[in-house]
């Protein structure tokens, strides 16, 4: 893939995250999502890439756009998978909370696993733990390890959890370790992600959610130098039979980082909707001006850049603003 590619997947979740911001704290997740997705999908038609969507807002029947197969793109340029999330936490918009992005991971073809929209066991360290876990090991074996890997006490450690009640258990045995929890409400790609910055004060993620935000995050996280492991858990015999279909023999396999994203390149980008661990959320400055604070990054050369950007309103097409 070109490098020039990373500025432009980021002008795409730029124009995603200006969108749905406007719905913030307002109560509506549907109209937010919606604002996010449109704007995404008209911004791709500008980028030279034949993109094939594998990982979007569902299936034909389920999505008007952004659906699991559809073409993005100018047609010009490299065939690669293209996996979105267009407003990752939608109930953080529409509540008025921290974390939402709008993110975008792309490699070339047939290097993303075409996870499907069921749940996925998750484990997330950052650089220096990568290697060193394993995702069947006890809670009490992976706090050592990852304190040990990170020169910290475990008490000084701090677990990102999804506040679930089947994570209930995983909550109690980090606690009586006498390690730190950070529960969150929604969106678990920036709580994997955070594992892999030092200034976040995060050490580990662990958790079952979406199998979808599992291959993004593993996108970001392999660039990172982290390590991201995953374990789908079909929930009938249907969602079964569709991971068989997918490719994988057993659908209880681990699926390690070069299982979810093949290859040594792929770019990820995501752009602050609100004040997250991250980025800052979109700002409107007045005069009909936004700021917004992306960031992208690159599997193979492991570059990682933030960006700060000033928009005008006015001067963007591709934004339909209410």
């Amino acid at each position: 893939m070109d490098r020039e590619l990373a500025l432009e997947i980021v002008r795409v979740t730029e124009v995603a995250a200006l969108a749905s911001s406007r719905w913030m704290g307002r109560g509506k997740k549907n109209e937010a999502d919606q604002a996010a997705t449109s704007a995404m999908r008209a911004m791709f038609d500008s980028v030279n890439i034949e993109g094939t969507v594998v990982i979007g807002e569902g299936e034909l029947d389920e999505a008007p756009m952004l659906y699991i197969g559809e073409k993005v793109g100018t047609g010009h340029g490299p065939e690669v998978d293209v996996a979105v999330d267009p407003l990752e936490g939608t109930n953080i918009v529409a509540k008025g909370l921290t974390n939402a992005l709008a993110v975008v991971a792309i490699s070339d073809k047939g290097n993303l696993l075409h996870a499907p929209d069921m749940y996925m066991e998750k484990i997330a360290v950052g650089p220096r733990a990568a290697g060193l876990i394993h995702i069947d090991d006890p809670i009490p074996r992976t706090l050592e390890i990852v304190a040990r890997a990170n020169r910290k006490r475990i008490q000084d450690c701090t677990v990102m959890i999804l506040e679930r009640e089947r994570h209930s258990q995983i909550i109690e045995a980090v606690r009586c370790m006498g390690a730190r929890v950070r529960l969150f409400s929604d969106g678990d790609v920036g709580a994997a992600i955070a594992t892999c910055f030092e200034d976040t004060g995060i050490d580990l993620y662990i958790g079952t959610g979406g199998a979808p935000e599992g291959v993004i995050s593993a996108a970001a996280i392999k660039a990172l130098g982290g390590e991201m492991q995953g374990r789908l858990v079909p929930d009938n015999q249907a969602e079964y039979d569709r991971c068989v279909k997918m490719g994988l023999k057993d659908p209880r396999q681990i699926l390690m980082m070069d299982d979810m994203v093949r290859g040594e390149d792929a770019i990820f980008a995501a752009t602050g909707v609100t004040d997250g661990e991250l980025l800052r959320g979109v700002r409107f400055v007045g005069n009909d001006q936004a700021e917004t604070h992306s960031l992208v990054m690159r599997a193979r050369t492991k570059t990682v850049r933030w960006i700060k950007a000033l928009h005008s309103i006015p001067n963007k097409p591709h934004l339909v603003m209410e």
